[in-house]
């Protein structure tokens, strides 16, 4: 708006009108003055821990050291042009123009050398010789790594004149560059970062040394997935089915750590699309006999945006689509030497198939009844026969994997300790980045050596089991042989519900029941064994849910205390979901499914453990819980959750995230728990519905119904202190969680109580980070109990490195615990005996965990309850890019979950 007033603070004529007159009865409103708030920020760390045995060991950290501690980075904004001044579209081809401009232009850039991000920045070590540069460059044979849309010729298929006109308009291409001064980087904020002061300009060096590495990779033509970098070497791909390969490459990356900057190498690996013929791909991907039998619809959508070479050309192109006829139907305009009577040529309708069989000679084996593959405009297409037409390597897979394809990558990319360490020694020689003439001119020298690190190893935390029985596990494992259970409880109403597995049920339940007694479970014989009628088998998995409940409803008296239901496939059936939504959500009866192939005595146990903790048991818990003597927690009333959001796969834009909260119940107790599950908007972190005021008087949030859950299960008390462990954020976002997440259950609690003031403890667990620990010399993994809190860890802040578990096959992927906040005073080793305990109380299983309880059952129940309702993906996204088409927060509707019925909600139903 513009100013009313001139210089001498006279009104001119175009002031605004005087305010209305105020009537007679107004009251004013009184301003509130809004108190500034304080934006919290993750704590420095307070001291280091002392509690256990020292170990010697090694990490896949390489320190660096850095001479030009004086120098700058200069940043350079990007803009790239075609010659008639239209913006260039398309990614991939960045790199090739700016290539072009280092050859041709290396006395304008006075010899400099410059690292280019691949989109819009460039940096180099010392300025330019000018702020703002034009140049201009010629390409031959333009296609980018991701294809830009321009190369595709025109209309209908090439013929020969055509063709030769495509080499004249196509061969060739104009680029404009302009390169624009953006900002200036000391490299002194390196130095800054490792004293621990953190800053704009540290993590923008830090990015441009990471862009340095970026593009070194790719000038060896490799697949960049953020910090990933993926080679094309058959040699590392390994098939995992469906037409997707798992695709071994590395991961490379520079951290501050209190023990300077070093370089983090780690093996990565990422899914890609297997290349070659499209129809072979389709055959697998489809898992059909014979490229007859493809689902073309499916096909098309799969194959969209991926990249085909045609032969015998060899040219690139980005599928758009199929045909809508076969080849020998499929009619295209195809231009005659000879002219009409206008002057214009003439055109002649062909098909497909004729053109390339007659015209250009080229034999078609099996094309002709099958679509083309289309690669032109949708209102110029231009089709290829399939058999024509092979998919480029290193194209990225992002869809979910199914569980075949899960456990079959998992059996081909794990490697044992020593040999990981062989490999990414191997790999830091290959890289070679002492060669590397950015990182030269920064002067950063790399260690060929890994980082040698203090380790302490604590003790198992001591269990009670029944008849007062204590224990010491041995090696992160236990087991109930000759043993009780803590807290066992009687299945009295129950039934067996078989949907046609095939299975000896009457053994099965005298076997359940034996074992059951053993552990101190009370099983009674079942009501009865609902079989499913055999022409039920075929209907739709929510009929079938459906007429196994009316059979169920005729025949018992009442609603059953637990039903065992047998499945007839382990993993992924499709009737899990809606028997477990009738179950929980519509009638409130706890459920155990199994699939049982091979039923012993361990078999029967494992699913005891899980039926006797949704029941409301106890198997053991930890003799620190039982006496109470847990530093700090067992003082005040502590409430402990864990938080975790699941999003669909990268492949999927629209299918909602689902956020989960745990939280700790009959408090002093650590070991039971009780979940509350939502769906949010898709691809969104951050937990929305923690606080959801829906009226003066109501707030219909998670924590509510967790907090009252609490009161009411640990005699009436209020928790005085809430330690939250939060799930699944990357560091970018520590600060969302404390300032917003942290505030809505400070909001939730002071709805319930405004003079309620809890204390906050907020801890961070991460798993997908690329640090790893080994025993020097030792073909095994590190011990159970294993922590890390010096040398590799962050320079100022509080974070450490657990292995709680035992890590039995591949190499142990240590949690990396952030804490970010805490009022209650925990000191360094109450706070790490805290989460290793946490490691030892889920039920579920008799090991130690590799991640605290809480985040544990947060998964499972997300997990769980996802599946009541079947999300459709409506995303034309296609397998090679990330559709994480999301507009804005919040903007996507969808279905929100149902709720759980009062006398199964608080149970452990997720076990």
């Amino acid at each position: 708006m513009d100013s009313h007033e001139n210089g001498s603070n006279v009104v001119t004529d175009d002031a605004l009108p005087p305010p209305p007159p105020v009537p007679q009865d107004v009251v004013p409103i009184k301003a509130e003055i809004e108190k500034k708030k304080v934006m919290r920020v993750p704590m420095a760390r307070r001291g280091l821990a002392t509690k256990g045995n020292k170990v010697q060991l090694l990490t896949n950290h390489f320190k660096v050291n850095v001479s030009n501690v004086d120098g700058h980075f200069f940043h350079y904004s990007v803009a790239l042009f075609y010659e008639d001044g239209r913006p260039l579209d398309g990614k991939g081809v960045g790199r090739k123009v700016l290539d072009r401009v280092h050859e041709t232009y290396d006395s304008e850039l006075a010899g400099k050398e410059f690292a280019y991000d691949g989109e819009k920045s460039l940096f180099t070590v010392g300025a330019l010789p000018r702020n703002k540069l034009e140049f201009t460059v010629v390409l031959e044979n333009v296609t980018s790594n991701r294809n830009n849309g321009n190369a595709s010729p025109p209309h209908g298929s090439p013929n020969d004149t055509d063709k030769k006109r495509i080499r004249r308009s196509y061969q060739s291409k104009t680029f404009k560059v302009e390169l624009s001064f953006a900002a200036k980087i000391p490299m002194q904020a390196i130095a800054q970062a490792l004293r621990g002061q953190e800053s704009e300009n540290s993590q923008e060096a830090l990015r441009v040394l990471d862009i340095i590495l970026r593009q070194h990779a790719a000038k060896q033509g490799c697949l960049l997935v953020r910090q990933s970098f993926f080679h094309n070497d058959v040699k590392n791909f390994a098939d995992v089915g469906g037409g997707v390969l798992g695709c071994r490459g590395f991961h490379s990356s520079f951290r501050t750590s209190q023990g300077g900057l070093s370089l983090n190498i780690d093996v990565s690996t990422t899914m890609i699309i297997q290349p070659g013929p499209v129809v072979d791909f389709l055959i697998a991907n489809q898992n059909v006999k014979d490229p007859y039998s493809v689902d073309w619809a499916k096909a098309k959508r799969t194959l969209k945006n991926l990249r085909v070479k045609t032969s015998p050309t060899n040219t690139e192109y980005k599928i758009t689509g199929l045909s809508e006829k076969p080849c020998n139907e499929q009619l295209f305009s195809l231009r005659q030497k000879s002219k009409d009577d206008s002057g214009k040529f003439e055109t002649l309708e062909i098909t497909v198939y004729d053109y390339f069989v007659n015209y250009r000679k080229i034999e078609l084996r099996y094309s002709g009844d099958l679509p083309c593959i289309n690669v032109g405009k949708p209102k110029k297409p231009t089709f290829f026969p399939i058999e024509l037409c092979s998919l480029v390597s290193l194209q990225r897979y992002t869809k979910a994997l199914n569980t075949l394809q899960r456990s079959s990558l998992v059996e081909k990319s794990r490697q044992k300790p020593q040999e990981r360490m062989r490999v990414l020694s191997d790999a830091l020689k290959l890289n070679n980045y002492d060669a590397e003439p950015l990182l030269k001119s920064c002067g950063i020298s790399i260690n060929n050596n890994f980082t040698q690190v203090e380790g302490r190893v604590l003790p198992a935390p001591r269990l009670k089991v029944g008849n007062g029985e204590d224990f010491f596990p041995r090696n992160g494992r236990w087991n109930f042989n000759n043993k009780k259970l803590v807290d066992p409880t009687k299945i009295e109403r129950w039934a067996v519900v078989n949907f046609s597995a095939r299975c000896d049920i009457r053994n099965l339940v005298r076997d359940l029941i034996k074992c059951g007694g053993l552990k101190g479970i009370k099983i009674d014989e079942p009501f009865d064994v609902f079989e499913e009628s055999p022409q039920n088998r075929r209907a739709p998995p929510l009929v079938r849910v459906e007429k196994m409940f009316e059979n169920i409803q005729s025949k018992l008296p009442g609603a059953p205390q637990f039903l065992l239901c047998l499945l007839p496939e382990r993993k992924n059936s499709d009737l899990y979901g809606p028997w477990k939504r009738k179950n929980l959500a519509e009638y409130g009866i706890v459920t155990q499914c199994i699939a049982p192939m091979r039923v012993n005595d361990q078999y029967l146990t494992n699913v005891l453990l899980k039926i006797n903790a949704k029941l409301g048991g106890l198997n053991s818990m930890l003799a620190v819980e039982h006496s109470p003597s847990i530093p700090l927690v067992s003082k005040a009333p502590t409430i402990i959750l864990g938080m975790d959001v699941s999003h669909g796969s990268p492949g999927q834009s629209d299918i909602p995230s689902i956020a989960a909260v745990v939280s700790s119940r009959h408090w002093p107790l650590i070991s039971r728990y009780r979940a509350s599950v939502r769906a949010q908007s898709p691809k969104v972190e951050m937990i929305d519905n923690l606080f959801k005021k829906v009226s003066d008087t109501e707030d219909e949030g998670i924590m509510r119904e967790l907090l009252l859950d609490f009161y009411v299960s640990s005699a009436k008390r209020k928790p005085d202190q809430i330690i939250i462990f939060r799930d699944g954020v990357s560091e970018s976002q520590f600060n969302q969680v404390l300032n917003i997440e942290l505030d809505q259950i400070i909001e939730a609690c002071k709805f319930l109580d405004e003079k309620w003031c809890p204390k906050f403890l907020v801890i961070i667990a991460q798993k997908n980070h690329h640090t790893k620990f080994f025993q020097p010399g030792s073909p095994d993994n590190v011990q159970p109990g294993t922590v890390i809190d010096n040398k590799v860890c962050h320079p100022r802040n509080n974070d450490f490195y657990m292995c709680a578990h035992a890590g039995m096959i591949g190499t142990t992927r240590p949690t990396h615990y952030h804490i970010l906040y805490d009022e209650i005073g925990f000191s360094a080793d109450d706070l790490q005996e805290l989460v290793h305990s946490l490691s030892y109380v889920y039920q579920r299983s008799t090991t130690a965990i590799s991640v605290v309880a809480p985040i544990c059952y947060a998964h499972l129940a997300a997990t769980q309850v996802s599946q009541f309702i079947k999300y459709e993906d409506h995303s034309e996204t296609s397998s090679s890019h990330g559709g994480t088409g999301v507009t804005s927060a919040g903007a996507v509707p969808f279905v929100q979950l149902p709720k759980l019925q009062e006398n199964v909600c608080n149970s452990m139903f997720f076990c």
